[in-house]
């Protein structure tokens, strides 16, 4: 099975269908329209899409690392379909950012040839794993709130963003509901795997409030109709993680005030260690193709 581009891949005809990325095609929007919107700003197009992109390009990674360590091989297999498909959004999102920007840099020059502070990724993806139920609860609050963001963002006036996230809007939506079937398992379980549930969800919820910080390019993006105020999917957000939280008879912290940090490049220290890890060969081997 082929495609001639990737927007035809993810196209509504073609949802049934099963293709992966790399498959048929090296740039992931060959042959797609990727002109910038008018009265769209192109830098801040670019500046946008990378911060959702790198926002999949890091989980994406954090779930590739459960592979062979995952607690049976069913979930093994289930983290790293959610790893792939964080995976394929992010090439899609890179390889719009590129499209837009002045500088034309492809997918691979942004995930592997930009240093920590440039990436604009949020904090809750790069904070390294933990145990199991660590990543089963950074799951179901990333998941949360990028289901909510992608789906109002499906209403974008840039076609590709559009696009983009009507496929993602379906993906998420299966990665919100595994991982609250697996928080409610964990939770309402033994008392070791709900201890370790709450030390979880402690640990990772100050990391939330960034989540609805709203940066000026999201800000400036939103008005234009491209892209999504964060501070608005606030209520969804608190209303889904609060029933399951319950269900799981977790107890829910109080709520983290919007801030700004991995938008504007402040990033922990686990995002260089990450990143040492995912750009080594690319960086050792610049224009290598296999």
């Amino acid at each position: 099975m082929s495609f001639d581009n990737a927007l035809g891949a993810i196209a509504e005809d073609n949802d049934e269908a099963r293709w992966a990325f790399g498959t048929g095609f090296h740039d992931p929007l060959a042959g797609v329209d990727t002109a910038v919107p008018d009265g769209v700003d192109r830098a801040d197009l670019a500046s946008y899409c990378l911060m959702l992109g790198d926002d999949a390009l890091i989980m994406s990674h954090r779930l590739q690392e459960w592979c062979t360590h995952a607690p049976e091989l069913e979930e093994e297999v289930a983290l790293a379909n959610v790893a792939l498909d964080l995976l394929g959004q992010a090439r899609l999102l890179l390889a719009r950012a590129g499209a837009a920007e002045d500088a034309g840099r492809g997918e691979d020059d942004l995930a592997f040839f930009r240093d920590a502070a440039d990436f604009r990724g949020v904090r809750l993806t790069e904070v390294p794993n933990g145990d199991f139920a660590h990543s089963v609860v950074r799951l179901l609050l990333f998941s949360t709130w990028r289901l909510a963001l992608l789906d109002r963002l499906g209403a974008s006036r840039d076609p590709v963003l559009a696009a983009i996230a009507a496929k993602g809007v379906k993906e998420v939506a299966y990665h919100r509901d595994h991982a609250a079937l697996w928080t409610i398992r964990l939770g309402d379980g033994t008392d070791v795997s709900h201890a370790r549930a709450q030390r979880a969800v402690d640990e990772l919820w100050p990391l939330t409030g960034e989540l609805f910080g709203v940066h000026d390019v999201e800000r400036r993006m939103a008005e234009a109709g491209v892209g999504v105020d964060p501070s608005g999917v606030r209520a969804e957000f608190d209303a889904v993680t609060s029933e399951v939280l319950a269900t799981a008879t977790l107890r829910l912290p109080d709520p983290e005030p919007p801030r700004l940090a991995g938008r504007s490049g402040d990033h922990t220290p686990a995002l260089a260690d990450l990143l040492a890890e995912m750009q080594s060969v690319a960086r050792a081997h610049p224009g290598a193709t296999w």
